[in-house]
């Protein structure tokens, strides 16, 4: 058993000095995941890597509810699934009135030039995944894993206890019907 699977069982008892134990051991891994993802936002976006994966890291570990976690896989899943929420949060606060509702930050001195919104495509994804999810829990399981996570097919695969043939063609079926409905069919 490794290092960070006796921590994350330590902090489903309720060890509350686990949880600081466990920051520096996946922390370089989700602060890349928070990278990887922040990379696919529009320019100019305010929220760091960095506050991405502490805002992340407080939701898992919340003392006061604590989670349960089956292993590595199943605690960056969920760490996905909370970087997934934070964005989606955060792109409908942009668009709400009270936070200038369609304007948008430009830099000064940067060429614009006109590109789809990507807070948009956000939270259209987030709707899409979300429909998904209740059809197909377990293939929205992979997707959030693969796309939010950042893990390849193989550790996507072992993280939800199926081949990674199987993995595959839930990735293709999931990129398919995620496809058709960002583009507006059935």
């Amino acid at each position: 058993m490794s290092d960070d699977t006796r921590i994350l069982s330590a902090i489903e008892c309720g060890d509350q000095n686990a949880s600081d134990k466990l920051l520096p051991l996946v922390y370089q891994e989700l602060r890349k995941l928070a990278a990887a993802k922040l990379s696919k936002e529009q320019p100019g976006q305010t929220l760091q890597p960095t506050m991405l994966v502490h805002e992340a890291y407080l939701r898992l570990v919340d003392v006061d509810r604590p989670q349960q976690w089956s292993g590595r896989g199943h605690f960056f899943g969920a760490a996905a699934e909370a970087m997934r929420r934070i964005l989606v949060e955060k792109a409908r606060r942009e668009q709400s009135q009270k936070h200038g509702g369609h304007m948008r930050r430009v830099e000064l001195g940067v060429a614009t030039a006109a590109i789809e919104n990507p807070v948009e495509d956000l939270l259209a994804l987030d709707e899409a995944l979300t429909r998904f999810e209740q059809k197909w829990p377990d293939k929205a399981e992979l997707v959030k894993l693969k796309y939010f996570a950042g893990l390849t097919i193989p550790e996507a695969s072992e993280a939800i206890g199926v081949s990674t043939a199987t993995a595959e063609r839930y990735w293709k079926f999931a990129r398919a019907w995620l496809h058709s409905q960002l583009k507006g069919g059935e």
